[in-house]
């Protein structure tokens, strides 16, 4: 007899988009553990997380979000739950506490300054602003690579798991600065999957014009100011 296939009512509903890295970790993982899901595209560019009929899903506005039936969760929620199964919990845990403090932060400052800070600003990035940017990502993956991974194939040794997804797709973000690794994730996952949760990050060719016809470009130039000063 074949296993029932999940109507679409039974299924959780991921809200997501892939160009944001949390997204991307959460597709990949469901995807290579076989979780049925329905996708709800949530355009981060066009301002859909601001919507009100989101902020009734999320009231703080960020994605990735799970709903359940009625049960909803949110805020990087498959790093908790996936890695609280595994054996080497508390090494994960402690990975991913500092892949949140350091890693996130500076491969995401290199792909906001490389992408957006001239249409924020008006300008281009001051040469010491971006070099100063690439040196500490530069520092946070040689940390990963002498601290956490050492010699070993994945994070916590032969075995895939959450930690290595969450690297590489924060890794992934500053494609302009020609860094690649976890060619190992790549072939365990499948590199069709790999592609796929990439796919969006890979055509952001026209982003700063999609950004500046976004009806909601004022809270995102008044938040990114911010956080470029």
């Amino acid at each position: 007899m074949k296993p029932l296939q999940p109507s679409l009512s039974d299924m959780i509903e991921l809200y997501l988009d892939l160009i944001s890295p949390p997204c991307r970790a959460v597709f990949l993982f469901a995807k290579a553990l076989g979780i049925p899901f329905e996708f709800k595209y949530v355009d981060l560019n066009a301002g859909q997380q601001y919507s009100s009929e989101f902020g009734k899903l999320n009231i703080v506005v960020k994605i990735p979000v799970m709903k359940d039936g009625g049960f909803t969760l949110s805020e990087r929620y498959s790093r908790a739950s996936l890695v609280s199964c595994r054996p080497a919990a508390a090494h994960a845990n402690e990975n991913l506490s500092w892949q949140h403090a350091n890693l996130r932060g500076h491969c995401q400052k290199v792909f906001l300054l490389r992408t957006l800070f001239p249409v924020i600003m008006g300008l281009e990035v001051p040469e010491v602003t971006m070099d100063a940017a690439l040196e500490n990502m530069k520092q946070s993956l040689n940390l990963l690579e002498e601290k956490f991974l050492q010699n070993k194939q994945f994070i916590l040794g032969d075995k895939i798991s959450v930690a290595d997804v969450v690297a590489v797709v924060e890794i992934m973000q500053p494609l302009g600065t020609g860094v690649d690794g976890f060619e190992g994730l790549k072939e365990e996952l499948g590199e069709e999957l790999m592609d796929d949760a990439h796919k969006a990050l890979m055509q952001l060719s026209g982003l700063p014009e999609k950004l500046k016809s976004s009806s909601e470009f004022q809270k995102f130039k008044l938040r990114l100011q911010r956080f470029f000063n």
